[in-house]
């Protein structure tokens, strides 16, 4: 699985006119499912990136994670988005190819896993919604931006 995260000050996304999720200060992540992809792949990148030190603490280093962005054990949000773009294969031509993405329904359910197991494992987890055409807006706050992946079947 893939998640593009992005540290925000706030963002937020909308399906047809409608907020379906808005956070403040937090990770916004972009989420996919990969082919061969597993609820175990989803629980190993929930787990990074709810570890994933990306918040600076007092001197200014990067040592601080969503679950504690303040240093004091006040967790930041999340904002999960899925994303099947994230799996296109960019090596030839001038269009992407969608291949390695999993299938739509693979792609649901294991997003809906990782989003069931988000809310149970952290607080504040606001979604968009699977398939739908969706507004992100944002303001990243670094800018600071991580690609995570966990390989297919490397669970």
């Amino acid at each position: 699985m893939i998640a593009l995260i992005q540290r925000v000050l706030e963002a937020s996304v909308t399906v047809d006119g409608r907020v379906t999720g808005a956070i403040g200060p937090g990770l916004l992540a972009f989420v996919c499912a990969e082919r061969g992809d597993t609820e175990a792949s989803a629980d190993k990148l929930l787990t990074k990136l709810l570890g994933y030190r990306v918040f600076s603490d007092a001197q200014g280093k990067m040592n601080l994670s969503v679950a504690n962005i303040d240093g004091e054990g006040r967790a930041g949000e999340l904002l999960l988005v899925s994303q099947f773009t994230l799996a296109a294969d960019t090596n030839s031509g001038m269009r992407p190819s969608f291949t390695p993405a999993a299938a739509p329904a693979d792609g649901r359910r294991l997003f809906d896993h990782f989003v069931a197991q988000a809310r149970h494992r952290h607080p504040g987890v606001a979604t968009g919604e699977f398939g739908a055409e969706m507004r992100v807006a944002l303001i990243n706050d670094g800018p600071v931006t991580f690609w995570l992946q966990t390989r297919p079947n490397a669970a």
